[in-house]
């Protein structure tokens, strides 16, 4: 079965996120924990949780991906963003534990100009501070564009990440389509070499979502421009390729293209009749 949604607001609440979910056919969906550009958050309804639940049970929905806001930066070296990025890191997974949902997917960040050792030993001193060990989700570094000065681009920086985080073993990656590309992976031409560079490197058992994105800009271009499905330097037929390949199909994919709600169902759509079932 293909797990596949879209990016969706929780402003009127998970369970009408839930229905908008199931209104253009999708059996997952991804939500900002909070306002992506501020610090807020909304108080979790414990009756809106309720009827978020029963709606999941009721449309097969499963596999919710929560993203913290962009304006969290775990590697900064400025004291007060630093404490924003690890007291909105852990007031998240408190939050969390009262949602249906079994991903936390961060962007590891940006060292500004202090180097990536630092930036990394920033990212892994937070985790380290935060994680318990306990929480019942997997808590996700997205793989980035590699535009200015951003951590995770590569997969060795990923796994240096993993490596120095004491509960590692909730720690997982989510690999977006348009940064792959962007950041110099091949996987319109040589998808079974990314793969196998990515297994080898970091693991395919770490890997536990995908952002399925076109892209705006060329290979390598070390840019995040995303693109709607088919309409970018992707393409369809590489797009395809990846929801079908044996070692990624069983993941759950979230598109994050510029789409609302209509266009995002039209992409549903495309993808589900692309999509070949296993023999």
């Amino acid at each position: 079965m293909l797990r596949l949604g879209p990016h969706i607001s929780i402003a009127k609440g998970f369970y009408q996120a839930a229905k908008d979910a199931s209104q253009i056919h999708a059996n997952t969906f991804q939500f900002f924990t909070r306002n992506p550009r501020g610090g807020s958050a909304k108080e979790i309804d414990p009756k809106d949780i309720e009827s978020l639940k029963e709606l999941m049970n009721q449309q097969d929905i499963a596999h919710l991906l929560a993203h913290a806001p962009y304006t969290m930066n775990p590697a900064a070296q400025k004291d007060d963003v630093y404490a924003f990025a690890k007291s909105t890191f852990s007031d998240d997974l408190k939050r969390l534990e009262k949602v249906p949902c079994c991903l936390y997917n961060f962007h590891p960040g940006s060292h500004t100009g202090k180097g990536v050792e630092y930036g990394i030993q920033r990212i892994t001193t937070l985790l380290n501070d935060v994680l318990t060990g306990d929480e019942k989700l997997h808590v996700l570094l997205e793989g980035m564009s590699g535009k200015g000065t951003e951590i995770g681009s590569t997969f060795e920086e990923l796994r240096a990440i993993i490596d120095q985080v004491t509960q590692n073993h909730i720690l997982g990656v989510c690999l977006d389509t348009c940064h792959l590309y962007s950041a110099g992976y091949d996987i319109v031409n040589q998808l079974d070499d990314v793969i196998e560079q990515f297994d080898q490197i970091v693991g395919l058992d770490r890997l536990k979502a995908m952002h399925l994105n076109d892209s705006k800009v060329p290979f390598g271009s070390h840019k995040d421009r995303h693109e709607i499905i088919g309409q970018g330097t992707i393409g369809i037929e590489a797009l395809s390729r990846i929801i079908n390949h044996p070692k990624l199909r069983h993941l759950p994919f979230f598109l994050e293209t510029p789409n609302e709600l209509e266009g995002h169902g039209k992409e549903v759509a495309t993808l589900r009749a692309l999509y070949k079932s296993e023999a």
